[in-house]
């Protein structure tokens, strides 16, 4: 019996990343890898994110699902330019799946590639897939204490968006508890809290998503 061993997955795993990184660098794509639980509300936020993001950045998407490609098609119906993956059960992307996923993308014209993961807060936490930003979403409805559970997805992102913030009147969520878990897991994170469906601090995050972006691609990635 032949064993391999999970750090030359994760070694190997790690070299396509840095290549995927460079390929972006090298055609100024500023690559976001967006990370979740199932219905968190990852891709309403990325349909919010873009219509403020227009004239000032042109997205492109991976989708990343079990099953299905039913985001994809949200995207698709936006004028988004759209490839789906479908890992079969598997509980994340990886690198090698984004680095062939980039090769089936029409990139002409974008300067932003995100990549909507597999919804997951346990195994897409170790995977680089070669992006420059990592945000995780958390939605009110998911209760306030993920960060405490989950501690390494909210460790490793950039930032946090918590979102369908239209609903904290109707939960216990405490969004004090939030920001100050993941000040301590992440302090140089920037929090962020929106409702995608009204609107409500979409523009915040689409002019910093901007303002990262442009640093990004001035400093070639």
């Amino acid at each position: 019996m032949r064993i391999v061993a999970a750090k030359k997955i994760l070694k190997a795993n790690e070299q396509t990343a840095a290549e995927n990184r460079e390929r972006l660098a090298a055609e100024r794509i500023y690559g976001v890898n967006l990370v979740g639980s199932p219905g968190c509300g990852k891709t309403t936020l990325l349909e919010s994110l873009f219509r403020r993001l227009e004239g000032r950045a042109s997205p492109a998407v991976i989708e990343g699902d079990i099953a299905g490609q039913i985001d994809a098609d949200r995207m698709a119906k936006i004028g988004v330019p759209v490839v789906q993956i479908n890992t079969d059960g598997m509980c994340h992307l990886d690198a090698n799946m984004i680095a062939a996923a980039t090769d089936d993308l029409d990139c002409r014209g974008v300067d932003v590639l995100v990549i909507e993961n597999v919804g997951n807060l346990v195994c897409t936490a170790g995977y680089d897939l070669g992006e420059h930003l990592r945000i995780v979403v958390l939605s009110v409805p998911e209760g306030d204490d993920k960060l405490v559970k989950y501690p390494a997805i909210f460790q490793r992102s950039d930032a946090l968006v918590v979102t369908k913030m239209d609903l904290l009147p109707h939960t216990n969520f405490d969004m004090e508890r939030v920001t100050g878990d993941m000040k301590r897991l992440a302090p140089e994170a920037t929090i962020f809290a929106v409702s995608a469906i009204k609107g409500d601090g979409m523009d915040e995050l689409a002019d910093w998503f901007v303002e990262t972006k442009n640093t990004t691609i001035r400093k070639g990635g």
